[in-house]
């Protein structure tokens, strides 16, 4: 395995014992894969870091825990390494944890191996359960900070949440369905992939409400717990179509967008209006396609940036009134697909 860093910088990219690296770098017996996968990742991201690691400043090690289907996880990954070089004075070396699905006993065990090897931050999307938070309580105590990131976890002893403002996002979706839908009586799919992702509910909280007051002639249809996976998605929309009549609108909090529609399009279906969120590779092609009306988009790096200066400001490295605020909602139509993200995904 080809590299330039020293074993003891491997290790602690890869939150891993010297002598277990050393093993997997020499290609010895009884390595289990997910060890010689995280050392390899863990070269990938010092190769990345180099550039960064020349220039001057404080150096922080943080870790980025995700789960998230791997889409959004990548969009996560991309826009915060985007952000590192112009995240004076510090120098962040990130380690990644992203994965599609993970148990609640996954993320405790998780951060408490964190709060074992050390860290000057952490990161977090995960569930707004009470085990997670107690395992936030207990980083705390060892003064290591967490950011919530695009969902919150508010009663965790965190510092800080960096994302898009989930109730405006659930209020701007309603209004939008209402203008589409007009005065007429109509079932509306709506789809979390969690409710326990606090970001998803505060939406769905949201747009319930402001259905109930401003569109009363509008029911919601529900068929959520697919966790943004396509399959499982779905398999959860389907069974619901079948006891339900025709959608005229669908908002999707969750994500698997493209799995939604080929559930509606198996059932002869199409709603005038649909609404998803975030402007990944597939929502950017299913708005080109004319199939999604409207994605509503926050900016990721800005989020991002936001993250780690509130974790510079924890480490007294950057004042409070430097930090930016996360980013607003903006909606998106297939007429005005912000030209960087519209390149990258040509």
């Amino acid at each position: 395995m080809a590299h330039r860093f020293l074993v003891k910088e491997i290790a602690l990219q890869a939150g891993l014992g010297v002598a277990t690296v050393d093993r997997v770098l020499n290609g010895r017996a009884h390595v289990r894969e997910h060890t010689k996968r995280r050392v390899e990742q863990a070269i990938e991201e010092l190769e990345k870091q180099a550039f960064q690691l020349a220039t001057a400043g404080r150096k922080l090690m943080i870790d980025v825990v995700v789960e998230a289907p791997a889409r959004f996880a990548d969009e996560i990954r991309n826009a915060l390494e985007a952000e590192l070089p112009a995240l004076h004075p510090a120098v962040f070396r990130p380690r990644f944890v992203m994965r599609e699905t993970m148990t609640t006993a996954e993320v405790v065990e998780t951060l408490a191996a964190i709060g074992r090897r050390g860290s000057h931050g952490v990161l977090l999307k995960a569930r707004d359960v009470p085990e997670i938070a107690g395992a936030i309580a207990g980083l705390k105590r060892r003064d290591i900070p967490v950011i919530a990131i695009f969902t919150d976890v508010p009663r965790s002893g965190r510092i800080a949440y960096a994302g898009l403002d989930n109730r405006v996002a659930g209020a701007t979706a309603a209004y939008l369905i209402g203008q589409w839908l007009g005065a007429h009586a109509a079932n509306v799919l709506i789809t979390m992939s969690d409710e326990r992702f606090r970001g998803e509910e505060e939406r769905e909280i949201s747009f319930r409400r402001a259905l109930r007051a401003c569109y009363p002639q509008l029911a919601l249809i529900d068929a959520s717990g697919g966790h943004g996976l396509d399959s499982q998605t779905e398999a959860r929309v389907r069974n619901v179509l079948a006891a339900h009549g025709e959608i005229g609108a669908v908002y999707s909090m969750g994500g698997g967008n493209t799995a939604i529609l080929r559930a509606l399009e198996t059932q002869g279906q199409a709603p005038r209006c649909f609404i998803g969120h975030d402007l990944d590779r597939d929502n950017v092609a299913l708005l080109r396609a004319g199939k999604v009306q409207a994605i509503l988009h926050h900016d990721l790096r800005q989020d991002m940036r936001s993250a780690c200066q509130h974790l510079m400001h924890f480490h007294k490295l950057l004042p409070e009134t430097a930090i930016v605020p996360s980013s607003a909602i903006v909606v998106v139509t297939p007429e005005n697909i912000p030209e960087p993200i519209a390149s990258r995904f040509r």
